[in-house]
């Protein structure tokens, strides 16, 4: 298993544009730090993020996770293109000829894809300590370490996109047109979901029970927007007379989808592979 990781990290770090995405993702990763010093003072009116409690214990778990999940196609376009290169430099028939298998092939990439995830999440758990005990209100240990699965689903969310992106570039072989298929993949999910919550269940939530089942809403839906958390938003929302009844819960359900999509596209990634003549 460290051989097949240990192949995959030497293709991806010697190969100058996989080796600044994956730098440029983790230097935007520790960007988040940052929103700490947005400030705006405009006489009465003053706009401190870092007071309004987005790095409060145990809200910056939901916060941060969401964000960072935000700058995961930087990592997309590093798995895209670590797929397409393998066709484009003919190491996937080199790697075969030395004798790897195909299966021993594509458990190495869904091991990159793994630690990759595993990576991000490690470094957002630390970041979020960091930013929590220099800003929070609450230091308290069970508050901090409350809502800790916002991590386990942030993790979660990324193997199973990146898994999707792993997919793509070997069904694909080309980059362009594999973040292109993603995109229109995206695309074509949001007008489904359109139809089917606007046009055919406009008056239920069936729309969005079947939209659950799809891949990318499934990775969607396990880390829901936190922003109508804040109080300030709230408190706004219940002056204007808007309630919000959003769940805001990371659901073991939608843990599972993603989790058996992931299993799918690597499943489907080996067959393609086996059975295409290379």
């Amino acid at each position: 298993m460290n051989r097949l990781i240990s192949i995959e990290l030497q293709k991806i770090w010697k190969n100058k544009a996989s080796r600044i995405l994956t730098i440029t993702y983790f230097v935007l990763l520790s960007f988040i730090a940052l929103i700490a010093s947005i400030k705006f003072d405009l006489g009465v009116f003053k706009f401190h993020l870092a007071e309004m409690g987005i790095f409060n214990f145990p809200f910056i778990w939901h916060f941060n996770t969401y964000i960072a999940a935000l700058l995961k196609f930087f990592l997309a376009i590093v798995i895209v293109s670590m797929m397409a290169n393998e066709y484009s430099y003919g190491t996937l028939k080199q790697n075969l000829i030395d004798g790897l298998s195909k299966k021993e092939f594509i458990l190495s990439k869904f091991l990159t894809v793994v630690l990759f995830a595993l990576c991000s999440t490690i470094f957002v758990f630390i970041m979020s300590l960091l930013l929590g005990f220099s800003f929070s209100s609450y230091n308290e240990f069970d508050v901090i370490f409350m809502d800790l699965d916002y991590l386990l689903a942030f993790f979660v969310k990324l193997t199973g996109f990146f898994a999707f992106c792993l997919f793509l570039g070997i069904l694909v072989k080309r980059s362009a047109f594999a973040l292109g298929f993603l995109l229109v993949w995206s695309i074509l999910e949001g007008i489904i979901k359109g139809i089917l919550t606007f046009r055919i269940f406009p008056q239920s939530n069936t729309g969005d029970y079947i939209m659950q089942f799809f891949p990318l809403e499934a990775m969607s839906n396990l880390i829901i927007e936190p922003f109508s958390r804040l109080s300030i938003i709230r408190s706004i929302g219940n002056q204007m007379g808007v309630e919000s009844t959003k769940d805001y819960g990371v659901h073991y359900f939608s843990i599972l989808i993603v989790l058996i999509w992931t299993f799918l596209f690597v499943y489907f990634s080996y067959k393609l592979l086996k059975n295409r003549d290379l």
